[in-house]
């Protein structure tokens, strides 16, 4: 299927009564998101050390059978199943020993058992293991009473992975216990996609970098350390641009040499409606604009686009707005170009809520809070504190989102909201 360009995007949807590129509800704009995305097709080989959240471009298959061979489950005594009484006890002749990696390897004759660690091959003619707990075992010879089932404790070749099987699938992020399985099955390198490059930048006159001295009316730009950090966290080629001063042609330069060498260009400040907010007029000029305001707080000025084969995602230049959009639209959007799929949702349930929360209806709030347990174990979730947007230390102290949908009011003590955790996520 082809996917559809942004104008006819534009077209199909705002044909709907509820379309409003001014104010776009959040699912209403993840779902117009979702629809451009194509995840990356170039590939590479890499060593499974240097694998590690990179995500699998094809499936990886396992050329082994795990186990390999039908072994324990348990320390006790490998033997024939008929040799067992179904009422009373048997005394069988101990015949010799099976370890992991020391096989006993002769068949086990009637009348005998053989003493096997857990992981040891099971021996020929041996159906049954008894774990040592249930047994007697004295010169030579165990007792074993009645009661147990044939092919306890026993592990079949292949149950784990058949040769043959998918071990991991395409789309899946390589976290420490995928790797671990590749090098179970004596994989040394696995096809990966190619990390997602994105690169970034800030608008605006009232912005230094560190380092630099601030000016009247100046502040340190810190979206850009947020947009690195967060960036680098997930995985991804990470390329800064610096502070970009709010003129056209430099800005269209910076669009231009950003779209050229990267798969995602993110900006923070200038889409807004203020005079020198020239982002949306470039965009409209370079490329195009799916919409450019969303039904949120905080986070209302956010665009969406591409430029070329770029993808554009124009974030506020308020610093918790930073944060909060990144997590709520481009977090799920760069895992889908980069090859993850599915991509989970951020984990959400219910909790209630001991702070009272002011809110007026109409936008979908991200207030950021504080998920804790009580010493019974019950969860619950207060504000950290004020909400402005440019509290970035509201960021710092939250471990979640307290989400109050697009229609909801003040919320009184005790009420029960939906909280969105986000720690070690981004």
């Amino acid at each position: 299927m082809t996917t559809p360009t942004p104008t006819q995007t534009l077209h199909d949807v705002s044909c709907a009564d509820d379309y409003d590129p001014n104010s776009m509800p959040v699912d209403k704009a993840r779902e117009l998101i979702a629809r451009f995305l194509t995840p990356l097709a170039a590939t590479e080989r890499v060593h499974v050390r240097s694998a590690l959240n990179r995500i699998l471009a094809q499936d990886v298959i396992s050329p082994i059978n795990v186990p390999a061979n039908d072994n324990s489950a348990m320390d006790g005594y490998a033997l024939r199943f008929a040799d067992l009484k179904a009422d009373g006890e048997v005394t069988l002749n101990i015949a010799g020993s099976s370890f992991a990696g020391k096989p006993y390897g002769a068949p086990v004759k009637p009348g005998e058992a053989v003493r096997i660690m857990t992981g040891g091959v099971m021996p020929p003619e041996a159906d049954t293991i008894v774990m040592q707990e249930h047994t007697k075992a004295a010169h030579g010879k165990v007792t074993i009473g009645s009661g147990h089932r044939q092919h306890q404790n026993l592990r079949r070749a292949g149950e784990d992975l058949a040769v043959g099987q998918v071990a991991l699938r395409k789309g899946l992020p390589l976290r420490p216990a995928e790797i671990g399985l590749a090098a179970s099955l004596g994989i040394g390198e696995v096809t990966v996609y190619r990390r997602l490059r994105v690169a970034f930048f800030s608008t605006g006159d009232e912005l230094v970098s560190i380092g630099s001295v601030p000016g009247e009316g100046q502040i340190f730009d810190s979206n850009r350390y947020t947009i690195h950090g967060m960036l680098t966290r997930m995985g991804f080629d990470a390329i800064d641009m610096g502070v970009i001063r709010d003129e056209p042609a430099l800005i269209e330069a910076a669009f231009a040499q950003a779209a050229a060498c990267a798969d995602v260009v993110i900006t923070s400040g200038g889409v807004s409606v203020g005079e020198a907010d020239f982002i949306k007029d470039m965009l409209n000029k370079l490329g195009e604009v799916l919409f450019w305001k969303i039904a949120m707080k905080p986070g209302r000025p956010l665009a969406y686009g591409k430029i070329g084969d770029a993808h554009f995602f124009g974030l506020p230049g308020n610093p918790v707005s930073v944060m909060v959009t990144f997590y709520q639209f481009v977090r799920d959007a760069l895992l889908t170009l980069a090859g993850q799929n599915p991509v989970p949702p951020l984990p959400t349930f219910k909790v209630p809520c001991i702070s009272a929360l002011k809110k007026a209806p109409g936008r979908t709030e991200f207030q950021r809070g504080i998920l804790s347990r009580d010493a019974n174990g019950a969860w619950s979730v207060k504000v950290t504190g004020e909400q402005g947007s440019g509290i970035l230390r509201s960021m710092s102290e939250a471990n979640c989102f307290i989400i109050l949908p697009t229609d909801q009011g003040n919320v009184a003590p005790g009420a029960m909201v939906q909280v969105q955790v986000m720690e070690g996520v981004v």
